[in-house]
């Protein structure tokens, strides 16, 4: 296999023909997670600090992202088009986006960046209510309850786990992100693309999604805020964390509740 052919095979094939993600692709896009988040701390970390209301004041254009990638999956787009909205190369467009009213934000108005991320989620969201029809409405609701009853008991052991208001966002992210997983294969027949987690599911069944998002997060969370390391550092380790469960978490939500 010459090295056109290892790309095609596992990087574009999983874009063209939706095949998800594969152990090469899964673990290189991870790689080059951890090297952006590097260092986008390295030149953000002096003017920012990643804490709870600067993610929040980002969640709009999380929204944005979320909701842009039903385009694609309504076939509200075409191929080449189309690619641009499929992972990854629609995290990279929204990352693009995302940082570009950031650093136009500090330059020229602060207060300025969340409302920068509404403006352009509002439209996308509008577009997709209006020319969708609405065929789950449960999804959201189920999710939602699923995600805040296991948060309520993390937050009866909050003072014992030293969590704050941050790492309460941060798993109720996650949580939801596992929770959409666990009701769209349960009940509505969507898969699992990630290598991993699709073993789990194989193994056990589609509500090891939302266990694993406990098992896993609940330690991590613990760690941080236990840790000792900078505050400014565990912020930004949280903000990543948020991120990265409230963005697929609204895409699924979004898509299953639209029915495409």
């Amino acid at each position: 296999m010459n090295l056109e052919e290892f790309f095609k095979k596992y990087f574009v094939n999983s874009v063209v023909y939706k095949e998800g993600y594969n152990i090469v692709n899964t673990l290189t896009y991870a790689l080059i997670l951890v090297l952006v988040a590097y260092f986008l701390y390295k030149y953000l970390g002096r003017k920012i600090n990643f804490d709870l209301n600067f993610a929040v004041c980002t969640f709009p254009y999380i929204l944005f992202g979320s909701s842009l990638r039903i385009f694609e999956d309504a076939g509200f787009v075409r191929p080449p088009i189309s690619y641009l909205l499929m992972s990854p190369l629609i995290y990279i467009l929204v990352f693009v986006v995302t940082l570009s009213s950031l650093i136009l934000s500090l330059k020229f108005c602060r207060k300025c960046y969340p409302y920068i991320g509404i403006a352009l989620s509002i439209p996308v969201l509008g577009y997709l209510f209006l020319n969708l029809s609405v065929k789950n409405w449960w999804v959201f609701p189920a999710s939602l309850s699923i995600s805040l009853a296991l948060l309520s008991v993390y937050d009866k052991f909050s003072d014992k786990l030293g969590a704050d208001a941050y790492s309460k966002a941060v798993l109720f992210a996650q949580l939801l992100d596992g929770s959409t997983s666990f009701l769209g294969m349960q009940f509505l027949g969507y898969w699992e693309i990630h290598v991993f987690p699709r073993y789990l599911v194989s193994l056990t069944g589609p509500w090891i999604m939302v266990v694993v998002k406990v098992v896993i997060m609940i330690p991590v969370l613990f760690i941080l805020d236990s840790s000792g390391e900078d505050e400014k550092l565990v912020n930004f380790i949280k903000f990543v964390l948020f991120t990265l469960g409230f963005a697929p978490g609204l895409r699924n939500g979004l898509r299953m509740t639209f029915g495409v």
